[in-house]
């Protein structure tokens, strides 16, 4: 997805609690809102598995989106002419820390 569209998504999540934020990805109307979503919970999975974090007492405290490559396809036109479809990328970092530290 584009990083302006991750982008609108991610504003509204910052600093907010692990449930809060699951809530609100799954009530706004836009498309990127799921592939976020299921970020959300692969870290929160991660920081429970690996650090011993509790889902219930963590809170999202640091959200990046950055742009990644830009995927470049041809699409065949009429007369024999090419139009190019550039599909970008972008790159979402979430971290997660205890709400009591």
């Amino acid at each position: 997805m584009s990083v302006f569209k991750a982008q609108r998504v991610i504003d509204q999540i910052r600093g907010r609690s692990y449930e809060e934020t699951l809530m609100i990805l799954e009530l706004m109307p836009y498309r990127a809102s799921y592939p976020i979503l299921k970020l959300v919970y692969s870290a929160a999975a991660n920081a429970s598995h690996n650090i011993g974090l509790n889902e219930a007492d963590s809170f999202i405290s640091q959200v990046e989106v950055n742009r990644g490559t830009i995927v470049k396809k041809l699409r065949p036109r009429a007369q024999g002419r090419s139009y190019p479809i550039k599909r970008h990328t972008c790159h979402i970092t979430i971290v997660l820390k205890d709400k009591s530290n």
